[in-house]
């Protein structure tokens, strides 16, 4: 029975595409004429329109008959039927047979992440992964990966190294003042008043 509705569903998809390539696109009424009104469809209400009249030479008018099948309304181009989603426990509900997940825009990057994940596991087709696609790769390598402890006990004995490096570059500052207090001791003292000779001494 599963077979007999997928190839039915595949057969009305078909005639879908076929009857959508034939049905025209339908324009508003005198929106050629005057710039003023929009292309988008209005329907003609006046008593002699000959657009609703249908008389030979004017644009055609909605009708049923520019319908797909039944079976195919609503259903996406892949086959299956669409259903929003919110959160990872949304897609337990959903039949991988006939239906396909679409996650909604207010949803965040963390739980996007954990939706794709289990519609992995239960095979269930996600219409926009294709968006996330880096950031599943990204959740799954860190749910795969072990703890990172280890390497970080590793890189530790690093940091000394850059202590020492620091003590260093200490020392060197320490040694390049070192001779700059030793020019000070060198240098002659000054007094504090230079001594003046007296005025007796000045006319002898």
């Amino acid at each position: 029975m599963v077979e007999r509705k997928t190839s039915l569903t595949k057969k009305a998809l078909q005639t879908r595409r076929r009857a959508k390539h034939k049905k025209p696109e339908f324009a508003r009424s005198e929106s050629w004429r005057y710039a003023k009104l929009s292309t988008s469809w209005r329907r003609p209400r006046g008593l002699d329109h000959k657009m609703r009249r249908k008389i030979k030479g004017w644009p055609p008018t909605v009708s049923t008959g520019y319908k797909g099948p039944k079976i195919a309304r609503g259903l996406h181009p892949s086959g299956y039927r669409e259903v929003l989603v919110h959160n990872a426990k949304e897609i337990a509900v959903l039949d991988p047979a006939t239906q396909a997940a679409r996650i909604a825009h207010t949803v965040g990057r963390k739980k996007r992440g954990q939706i794709i994940v289990e519609a992995r596991k239960k095979k269930i087709v996600v219409l926009n992964a294709k968006e996330i696609k880096e950031e599943t790769v990204e959740l799954e390598t860190s749910s795969e990966k072990p703890d990172e402890k280890p390497v970080e006990e590793k890189a530790k004995p690093k940091k000394k190294t850059e202590k020492s490096k620091g003590k260093t570059a200490k020392d060197k500052k320490g040694q390049k003042s070192a001779p700059k207090s030793r020019t000070d001791a060198e240098k002659p003292k000054r007094t504090g008043k230079t001594s003046k000779p007296s005025k007796g001494a000045e006319k002898q």
